[in-house]
């Protein structure tokens, strides 16, 4: 996964943003305003029509990519330091957030299969990684349970840092490696096409 996402950041960085072309407004064309504005534009969902007017579909995402965040920590810390994870409000914590995910992923998974939109759109490769991360966000609430004493078959646990493990290989070649291209695809849109919408015209 390492040397993948090497190589695939050597390639990202071969692309220099460039300056927008056409200076409108307040911002010159070399203003790192819009592009410091871009990156930050996730944790905005009131600045796009789509999260601000689907704020339900937005709260799903912030789930979901939470439940990404937990799982990772989860399967680390529970080989490196597992007292931490047997703590009741930290297992509850996960459990609640790993179970919160496992839904959001059920009802992703439902809406690629129903959506006619969605199926027009979904590769094979969509299908997979939404089904497999289903099944981690459901492997890591039980490991979770298990590393608790909710559960007393250690092969919750054994299954998760297995799927975790296939995940380490199969990531940097599937869609879910798009968190990687996050910060520059928003860095490069805000720099090349900071004047077009992707801040507001009154900040600087």
């Amino acid at each position: 996964m390492a040397c993948v996402y090497t190589l695939r950041l050597f390639w990202i960085f071969s692309f220099p943003a460039g300056g927008d072309r056409q200076k409108v407004g307040e911002h010159g064309t070399k203003s790192l305003g819009p592009a410091i504005y871009s990156l930050g534009n996730v944790a905005m969902p009131w600045a796009m029509e789509s999260t601000r007017k689907g704020m339900a579909f937005y709260i799903s995402f912030v789930i979901f990519h939470l439940g990404v965040v937990a799982g990772i920590f989860l399967a680390f810390v529970s080989s490196i330091y597992r007292p931490l994870m047997e703590m009741q409000p930290v297992a509850y914590a996960f459990m609640a957030i790993l179970g919160a995910a496992f839904l959001v992923a059920v009802y992703r998974v439902i809406r690629r299969f129903v959506s006619p939109v969605m199926k027009l759109i979904s590769t094979p490769d969509d299908y997979f990684s939404v089904i497999m991360l289903m099944g981690w966000f459901l492997t890591g609430a039980l490991a979770q349970a298990h590393i608790f004493g909710l559960l007393p078959s250690a092969w919750y646990l054994v299954i998760f840092l297995a799927a975790t493990s296939f995940f380490l290989v199969y990531v940097p070649f599937s869609k879910i490696s798009h968190y990687l291209y996050y910060p520059f695809t928003r860095y490069w849109l805000g720099k090349t096409l900071g004047h077009r919408g992707s801040m507001p015209a009154n900040q600087g």
